[in-house]
């Protein structure tokens, strides 16, 4: 079994990217930009614990503050379990993170993220 525990450092600087700029639209009101920049940093994140968990907190925080019952109730079982999944590598590839989606559904992967992943797999084999 492979557990995953730090976030490579070349990733994590895409990934605390879609964090400033969900934090950016958030801050400005443009709540559906914000919650997207919330579900690529998900797909980012979610192989590692506490990206992972911490995501989830702030979509619970983005639930509660859009008052969206569906999301709270929806992240809080993502929020006690994702990062225990995400540590023993079962993760459903692709999966955005919000209460809209099947919580162990895969899903594809947007080509901009594919493409980030792909790029840091190959630094990290290179160096």
């Amino acid at each position: 079994m492979n557990f995953n525990t730090l976030m490579p450092e070349r990733l994590k600087i895409y990934y605390c990217k879609e964090l400033e700029l969900y934090r950016e639209y958030l801050n400005k009101k443009e709540l559906p930009k914000a919650w997207q920049q919330l579900e690529r940093a998900h797909v980012l994140g979610q192989p590692y614990p506490f990206q992972h968990s911490e995501v989830h907190w702030l979509m619970l925080k983005f639930g509660i503050r859009i008052k969206s019952t569906k999301e709270i109730i929806g992240q809080i079982p993502r929020l006690l379990v994702g990062g225990v999944k995400s540590f023993v590598g079962r993760i459903p590839v692709g999966n955005t993170g919000g209460a809209n989606v099947p919580p162990l559904q895969s899903m594809p992967i947007e080509k901009d993220i594919l493409d980030i992943i792909d790029k840091v797999k190959i630094e990290s084999k290179a160096s």
